[in-house]
């Protein structure tokens, strides 16, 4: 039995039919054959004799059926939900949709920090209320922005800021390797602090780890001066929420702009829904109309590879993920 050259399982994301992502797959590789397995038992069938498939989930029931997969490509940037171990010791080579959000999210957080600077939020209040009144508003040029992470979103973020004269720490768990920031330093002790204290706007831009998980606990958030902007893009426990809802409370912090909380979705009478200086969007940043047409750019290359790879039977594939 011969299975299509790249498999696309049916779950779609942002709201988007999957069948755009087919597409574009298709138009990248038109002498391939491309598959979309639309319902739960098509997948089961179909994935018996894949060993390219795509998607933005692969459970460990749906893996079992998984005879011959060879390469799975995630369509998440983040694999934290996936049966990693188990597809390693398959031997099947994950990637991942890293680069896919960096213009989009950084775009975002662009948006947010100017939103609390000029204080947009404050103006649009007004304007519903009909007042022709001034109101206090800040300049960001000369500000430090403190970005966690400077994997692809996070370098899209420092890219963006770059023309409005900022300083720039970056935080890192491999400090050593530098980044597009002034200074990099490492997650915790002393340097992390002091950053921390001379940070204008902090944005969370990691992955979820052991490491980052409560990064941003009640310490930090009375570290932070408290003129301070939070914003979050990265995941919810990133953020101590019941820190982050007692540093609004008692004014330790200017405001924060959250893309993702804790619990997620938040519930409708949660106390982050009350705060005027809080900004909450529901997991909205990485949307982008370009999103299937970046991942399809990562299928389709890494499928060239691997066919040009005989005489490299372990091919470098682009986003690879390491075990």
């Amino acid at each position: 039995m011969t299975g299509p050259d790249v498999l696309v399982l049916r779950k779609g994301t942002h709201g988007k039919p999957v069948e755009q992502y087919v597409d574009a797959i298709r138009d990248r590789l038109p002498e391939h054959t491309v598959e979309l397995a639309r319902t739960p038992a098509a997948e089961r069938e179909a994935i018996q004799s894949a060993s390219f498939v795509t998607g933005m989930t692969l459970d460990e029931e749906l893996l079992e059926f998984a005879e011959e997969l060879e390469t799975f490509a995630c369509a998440y940037a983040g694999t934290g939900h996936l049966p990693l171990d188990e597809l390693e010791d398959r031997g099947v080579t994950v990637t991942n949709a890293s680069g896919v959000h960096g213009p989009n999210i950084g775009e975002h957080v662009l948006g947010a920090i100017l939103r609390f600077t000029r204080r947009f939020h404050v103006g649009n209040r007004r304007q519903r209320r009909r007042e022709w009144r001034h109101y206090k508003a800040y300049e960001l040029q000369g500000s430090t922005v403190t970005v966690v992470g400077l994997g692809a979103i996070g370098e899209s973020v420092c890219e963006r800021l770059e023309p409005f004269g900022v300083e720039t720490i970056g935080v890192r768990h491999s400090p050593g390797k530098g980044g597009p920031t002034d200074e990099v330093i490492g997650f915790g002790g002393k340097d992390f602090q002091e950053a921390l204290a001379r940070t204008d706007y902090l944005v969370l831009a990691c992955p979820l780890t052991e490491t980052t998980r409560g990064l941003i606990d009640h310490e930090a958030l009375t570290t932070l001066d408290p003129e301070a902007v939070l914003i979050n893009i990265a995941r919810g426990p990133v953020v101590d929420t019941d820190a982050l809802v007692t540093a609004l409370r008692g004014g330790r912090i200017r405001g924060a702009s959250l893309d993702v909380t804790d619990p997620e979705p938040l519930p409708e009478d949660h106390s982050l829904w009350t705060f005027d200086n809080v900004q909450i969007t529901p997991h909205n940043a990485g949307h982008t109309p370009q999103y299937y047409d970046r991942l399809a750019d990562i299928v389709a290359e890494n499928v060239r590879r691997l066919e040009n790879s005989e005489d490299e039977p372990d091919p470098e594939l682009v986003n690879q993920v390491r075990p």
